[in-house]
């Protein structure tokens, strides 16, 4: 038997013997809900394809979009996922940032001559070699398609199951996607912050209403730091994440390369008892914790 609380907000979280009968605190809402004793049967999920708690998932090389395919414990197929690059839209945005930066650039450096034999100028040369890359990078952001990831039931693509949009071109510090069911229905969001990935990579996912469900991080903070110092080490450092549920230290799941040598991937969300993370959503911040961090 285990103590299991169901929110109005549709939280649900199991909690030691000892609050049985008690009232408790929503971790999500803040709403006051009473513990009651339960079993710890399994949620069945919105599709038989996501009514488990492990999923394999393997990259698709030699493809200039990014592919997957995820199969079960037993190594059957179960859904079919891309990502597309947008290759020659890219290789178009490059190519004008490129252009419009050498212009920028040669322009400024022009004036700064002109100012230097007037007597100053050094100022500006140097602000122009330092919002040069800059200008760069934004121009060829701005130029370039958004990247969305559309999960279907297999390789024909004939039935989409749900997508993660990515919502704008150029975020920073932070980058959202937001996950949409196949009628276009949102059902969470994902945020990253690139000044927490210097030191440990960390995803957060929140639900509609703004409430923290889960968050990835790196498996460990020492070596996320000899991560950064001595890179993967052929492979010995790899990046694993777990998943812990809303804002506590309670880990649900983990994700994990696999040591070979082609991309593969375990989402294991076996700790998860109650299924209480949709897996759909699992999958989605599986894939985008390997395409979303370029790993």
């Amino acid at each position: 038997m285990a103590v299991v609380v169901s929110c109005r907000c549709r939280n649900t979280y199991t909690l030691k013997d000892e609050y049985a009968g008690k009232l408790v605190e929503c971790p999500q809402c803040g709403a006051v809900n009473k513990a009651s004793e339960s079993t710890l049967t399994p949620k069945s999920q919105a599709d038989e394809a996501f009514n488990r708690d492990v999923f394999l998932l393997r990259q698709k090389h030699l493809s200039i979009n990014q592919k997957y395919h995820v199969f079960d414990e037993q190594g059957n197929p179960i859904l079919f996922v891309e990502r597309p690059t947008h290759f020659w839209r890219t290789l178009f945005a490059v190519f004008v940032a490129w252009i419009v930066t050498i212009v920028v650039y040669m322009g400024g450096m022009a004036v700064a001559s002109v100012s230097a034999q007037q007597g100053g100028g050094g100022g500006l040369a140097v602000i122009v070699l330092l919002l040069a890359p800059v200008a760069f990078v934004v121009i060829a952001m701005a130029l370039s398609k958004k990247r969305h990831v559309t999960f279907y039931r297999d390789e024909s693509r004939t039935q989409k199951l749900f997508d993660v949009l990515q919502d704008k071109k150029v975020q920073f510090p932070m980058r959202t996607y937001t996950v949409r069911d196949a009628s276009g229905r949102p059902l969470a969001t994902f945020k990253k912050n690139y000044f927490y990935n210097a030191f440990r990579k960390r995803w957060e996912m929140r639900s509609p209403n703004g409430s923290v469900i889960c968050v990835a991080k790196e498996d460990s903070i020492i070596l996320s730091l000899l991560r950064r110092v001595l890179g993967p080490l052929y492979g010995l450092l790899r990046t694993n994440f777990i998943i812990t549920r809303g804002e506590s230290d309670v880990v649900v799941g983990e994700f994990k390369r696999k040591l070979t040598i082609l991309d593969r991937y375990v989402l294991d969300l076996s700790s998860d008892r109650r299924r209480d993370l949709d897996r759909r959503l699992g999958l989605a911040l599986g894939v985008m914790l390997d395409t979303g961090e370029r790993r």
